[in-house]
């Protein structure tokens, strides 16, 4: 099977080394010398230091003959692997390219900024626009998953849901195999849904761990922020049982108390007074919890929905709130039924 990844980030990078032992993958970057680094050591310094990568995974730093490797071949698969800012760019010049039927995955996870839309709805968009109304199918691959962890072997679930039925075969043949589990889904919103609103969550849950707060305060924060979730997925049209599934709830778990979670490690720093430039600036990766938290706000208020958690995050980004005045406003809300 073929497969092209385009993006080579810690994600896309380990996906790519996964897949690339028992297919023919081709990673590509926007950095040639990121590219040329990789081939010559077969590591990702930049973002899996330490880790040796699969002995047959390729590089192509031309995009054209990147996609070309996969895009149109009957057996192919393109996997975007940029945050959610890159996806449109990539659905664009994909679909311009005059390619047969392509079969396309992204890995992101967030909304978009200033419009609000999920993954799907962006690509949705860009391929009408294209005048793509067949032949291109189209989903996402999500789950609770740390690149290191996948890059190093470890055992993974992962859920995918597409445009098609078909998809998760496609994606159940690329990527099930060694110790990693691929399930399929046709909630494309729910599953989309959870793995926006869970990075802003695990913020909060890191701030609650840097204040020392405990474990209970822990447990609490992600069970009732399990039920924010819920309640947007559902009134964006997701399924209630997507939310207690690896996209989920499995995914919360992951993201809110791993160590190896950017989000919560956003949560952390603000909880000892860093400013969020900073915080920022030295982590060197992506915290998507932090693009979208606004978005998820906004969706909350369309939606009449409450969602005080992420509120509290939201003040504490954006608004100069600090950690421990966010918590003593969360405790001051009046009681209620669960």
């Amino acid at each position: 099977m073929k497969l092209t990844f385009l993006g080579a980030g810690a994600w896309g990078t380990a996906l790519a080394s996964h897949a690339a032992a028992n297919h023919d993958v081709v990673l590509w970057g926007r950095d040639p010398a990121q590219l040329a680094a990789i081939a010559a050591t077969g590591s990702n310094e930049a973002y899996l230091p330490g880790v040796q990568l699969s002995p047959r995974l390729r590089v192509e730093a031309d995009f054209e003959q990147a996609v070309g490797h996969a895009a149109g071949d009957p057996d192919g698969l393109v996997i975007v692997a940029t945050p959610v800012s890159g996806l449109r760019e990539m659905t664009r010049r994909l679909a311009a390219r005059g390619d047969g039927h392509v079969r396309m995955l992204w890995l992101c996870k967030g909304f978009e900024a200033g419009t609000h839309a999920l993954p799907h709805q962006m690509v949705r968009e860009e391929l009408d626009a294209a005048g793509r109304t067949s032949g291109f199918d189209y989903g996402v691959l999500t789950g609770p998953s740390f690149a290191r962890e996948v890059a190093l072997g470890l055992p993974c679930a992962l859920t995918v849901a597409g445009s098609v039925p078909t998809l998760a075969d496609c994606a159940q043949a690329a990527f099930h195999h060694h110790a990693m589990r691929i399930y399929g889904s046709d909630d494309l919103t729910g599953v989309e849904v959870g793995g926006a609103v869970k990075n802003v969550l695990a913020i909060a849950t890191g701030a609650s761990d840097g204040l020392g707060l405990g474990l209970n305060a822990r447990a609490a924060l992600v069970t009732r922020g399990l039920a924010e979730m819920t309640r947007l997925g559902l009134a964006l049209g997701g399924r209630a049982e997507t939310f207690m599934g690896l996209a989920g709830v499995g995914d919360l778990i992951l993201t809110a108390t791993g160590d190896l979670s950017r989000n919560r490690k956003v949560g952390q720093q603000l909880a000892a007074g860093q400013s969020l430039e900073q915080i920022l600036a030295s982590l060197g990766h992506v915290a998507e919890g932090v693009r979208c938290a606004q978005a998820v706000a906004a969706l909350a208020e369309a939606c009449k929905i409450e969602m005080p958690i992420t509120r509290a995050v939201c003040a504490v980004l954006f608004e100069g709130l600090s950690a421990a005045d966010a918590v003593a406003q969360l405790l001051q809300r009046d009681a209620r039924d669960e």
